[in-house]
């Protein structure tokens, strides 16, 4: 019989897998295992997305979909359009202590800023703060909605499309933006632009799965094992390795991808220095590359279509349904819903710690586009050097995934650790200009592997077949988390008048948020578990629709 992914002809005449709790996570109460059971057929039936007949992955499809990456590289909606945004906000605002009218930049200011909020006043920084938790939450609500509906159908095929359109419309329209008294409508565009842009994220990272699945070398392999050629330790090893080349080559794109797009704006930031427009010059060029790079992944993506929605079901309500569903299955996928948990946590403090940082860097380079620009290229050329750098020695020496994601985890938590400094000395502590050059580098030395091996986790976590489903969950986990962080450290910046005081919540978060996942994930259990889950679920399916063939 086959083993894995999805068995041609199954054989149902025992207990579904997906009714086995993990080993050591089992509940010896033989009654609550027994209320487990049905879990595969109560509510909305799960339905596996994976065929053993689907198309192998084509060289232009490949190219495509990193292509895809090379553009979406988030220099537009995750960097300049946050620093256009905060720069006509702080241009717009007023010093508190010198009262409305005055200018937050004036000789002799206090160094605080502040806009009209809520019949009150707002500082600048706690304004950019809410922009982003409430675009984290309505990524949440996309996320939770449509996330898993995308498994069925051509959906998820045509939802990709469509929130690439929304985010490149989003950039095109930051050529309105010219002054100051239209920040309102910059908050508006950016918050558009960043949602749009994570939802493109999550929705090409649900795409990876698949994608290697079906690449030749491993099918070769997958037909090797289910052959008894190779056993199922080596089988596993060499299709990690697979699903790493696959995830650190895109990530690969996507630096080259930001350190070309940078180099290009050069070209408009130099000449047009004294150009009032040059900064909407520049969001437009960066986004007339990510449309020439990125359409042409939906012109050669191969069709592999999930199988139809479950009759009497909708796109907008099965996916809150199978994430309710999947959330109960804790007990037979243990160590990927305390991965999901606990990614949740670190990402929200390392995403929050990046743009609080991000809004001290603007301030201290006084938004400049071009010193930005070259701080970016600094970041992309170390992301890209060390992307290749961590591949090649994870490859050369059968390194797991998630001791790579342990060694860069480790250095990027340090982070917001250093801009606790700055609460006690202006010394150190993201306070001085070389602080940020240093922090762009070790971001890219370690920030970009991180995102590659964190995502592979994943992958290896994931129930093949459910791609969408639990990458949308994924999704939730690091480009939605973000809710808590932007929330908490706005309201400690207004309290404090103190953007360094956000650090210490920043650091503890992430720690708490590693220490779990270090210790308490096991990957190769939670592989087992999910490749058992998955069967089941397929086992079950079948077995009601009369498809079950002993062998």
């Amino acid at each position: 019989m086959s083993r894995l992914p999805a068995p041609e002809n199954p054989v149902v005449d025992a207990q579904p897998v997906v009714d086995r709790p993990s080993d050591e996570f089992k509940d010896k109460d033989s009654s609550e295992q027994t209320e487990a059971r049905p879990a595969a057929r109560k509510g909305p039936m799960f339905i596996s997305s994976i065929h053993k007949n689907e198309p192998y992955v084509t060289r232009k499809e490949l190219w495509s979909y990193y292509l895809y990456y090379n553009g979406d590289n988030g220099v537009g909606p995750n960097g300049y359009s946050m620093t256009l945004f905060q720069s006509l906000a702080f241009a717009a605002g007023f010093d508190p202590a010198a009262g409305p009218g005055s200018s937050c930049t004036a000789d002799g200011s206090s160094g605080q800023c502040v806009l009209p909020w809520g019949g009150g006043t707002k500082s600048v920084t706690s304004i950019v703060l809410i922009a982003n938790g409430v675009s984290f939450a309505i990524m949440t609500m996309i996320f939770t909605t449509i996330g898993s509906a995308a498994d069925y159908g051509t959906f998820g095929r045509w939802l990709l499309l469509f929130m690439t359109v929304i985010c490149w419309g989003a950039q095109f329209a930051s050529m309105a933006l010219t002054e100051p008294s239209r920040w309102g409508a910059a908050m508006a565009l950016y918050m558009i632009g960043f949602i749009s842009y994570g939802a493109t994220l999550v929705f090409y990272a649900a795409l990876f799965p698949r994608l290697a699945r079906n690449t030749p070398h491993a099918r070769q392999l997958r037909d090797k094992f289910e052959a008894g050629e190779t056993s199922k330790e080596e089988y596993e090893r060499e299709e990690s390795l697979e699903k790493n080349r696959i995830s650190n080559i895109s990530t690969a794109h996507s630096n080259i991808g930001y350190i070309f797009t940078l180099c290009l704006n050069l070209s408009i930031l130099l000449p047009l220095a004294s150009n009032s427009k040059v900064n909407n010059y520049t969001i437009v060029l960066t986004n007339v590359y990510w449309v020439i790079t990125g359409i042409w992944w939906f012109i050669f993506q191969q069709p592999r279509p999930g199988p139809p929605l479950p009759k009497g079901e909708r796109y907008v309500t099965i996916g809150w349904k199978q994430i309710w569903a999947a959330c109960k299955q804790y007990k037979q996928l243990p160590y990927t819903f305390i991965y999901l948990f606990s990614f949740f946590l670190l990402a929200d403090g390392l995403n929050t710690t990046g743009t609080l940082v991000s809004i001290c860097q603007n301030d201290r380079f006084s938004f400049s586009f071009l010193q930005n620009t070259y701080l970016g290229l600094s970041q992309a050329i170390t992301s890209t050097i060390s992307t290749f750098g961590f591949w090649y020695i994870q490859k050369h020496w059968k390194i797991p995934t998630k001791t790579m994601f342990v060694v860069t985890n480790v250095v990027t938590i340090m982070i917001p650790l250093w801009g606790m400094i700055g609460i006690w000395t202006t010394k150190l502590g993201f306070h001085n200009k070389w602080e940020f050059w240093a922090y762009n580098v070790v971001f890219g030395l370690f920030q970009a592997p991180y995102y590659a091996f964190s995502q592979t986790m994943m992958a290896e976590l994931t129930p093949p077949g459910f791609d969408n489903m639990f990458f949308g969950l994924f999704g939730l986990s690091n480009r939605a988390s973000s809710m808590i962080g932007p929330n908490v450290i706005q309201a400690i910046i207004d309290s404090s008048g103190n953007n360094w005081m956000g650090f210490p919540f920043l650091f503890a978060l992430c720690v708490a948020a590693s220490m779990v996942i270090w210790f308490a994930v096991d990957i190769p259990k939670g592989r087992t578990d999910a490749v058992a889950w998955a069967e089941g679920i397929r086992a079950a399916k079948y077995a009601e629709d009369g498809l079950v063939t002993k062998e």
